[in-house]
């Protein structure tokens, strides 16, 4: 199973810790141990398993917006979007679990032309002013088809880093990683109005495959 390279501090971490406490409860407590050391090898498992890279045939995509992660959707809705857009726009969630892969991809392709990171709260990925107050980096990317699309990474109360390799100026190609979140988190991506909107509420996505919308001409 391939890991993804934001894996190598929080696994190294974690193997020492497992390390250290299967010793103790060895020591301590002998036969007894194993029921320290079972569940404790599960969620040692589980840390691999949050950073596995999966293979995906990524196609080329003009009109589609891909999944820019899995997940599930939870909210599709018009709303005004101020940061970038400053206007109204279709916002669509999508809600990613710990045992997501929780690799971030472009959902189209285009030009990026805007980036921002901000501090901020952490609460639950699910709520809804969680898109404005948690800690979040917005991007913005000048699609294929000249629309301005926004997508939003956003920490949540277990996710408490986000990291991202685009920068203004960087081609974006829909499907392709620009970044990676750690521990459950939520994406938004900001639509122009007349977009076609293909998934609903509670569809579970697959990043960088699955299409969700469809920009019009």
């Amino acid at each position: 199973m391939k890991l993804h390279k934001e894996s190598k501090g929080t696994i190294a971490v974690a193997s020492i810790l497992f390390a250290i406490i299967a010793a103790a409860s060895i020591y301590f407590l002998e036969m007894w141990s194993l029921l320290i050391i079972v569940p404790l090898l599960v969620i040692y498992s589980l840390v691999f398993w949050f950073f596995r890279v999966p293979n995906r045939d990524i196609l080329d995509h003009v009109e589609n917006v891909i999944a820019p992660v899995d997940g599930k959707v939870v909210m599709i809705k018009e709303v005004e979007e101020d940061e970038f857009i400053k206007g109204k726009a279709i916002q669509v969630s999508i809600f990613m679990s710990p045992l997501n892969v929780h690799i971030c991809r472009y959902p189209v392709s285009g030009d990026v032309i805007y980036k921002k990171y901000h501090p901020g709260k952490y609460l639950v990925a699910w709520h809804e002013k969680s898109s404005t107050e948690n800690e979040r980096t917005t991007i913005a990317v000048e699609s294929l088809t000249k629309h301005k699309v926004v997508f939003r990474q956003i920490a949540g109360y277990v996710a408490r880093r986000i990291v991202f390799y685009c920068n203004e100026g960087d081609k974006a190609k829909a499907g392709h990683e620009f970044g990676f979140i750690k521990f459950g988190s939520r994406m938004d991506i900001f639509l122009p109005l007349d977009t076609e909107i293909i998934c609903k509420i509670g569809d579970k996505t697959k990043g960088g495959v699955d299409v969700i919308a469809k920009m019009r001409d």
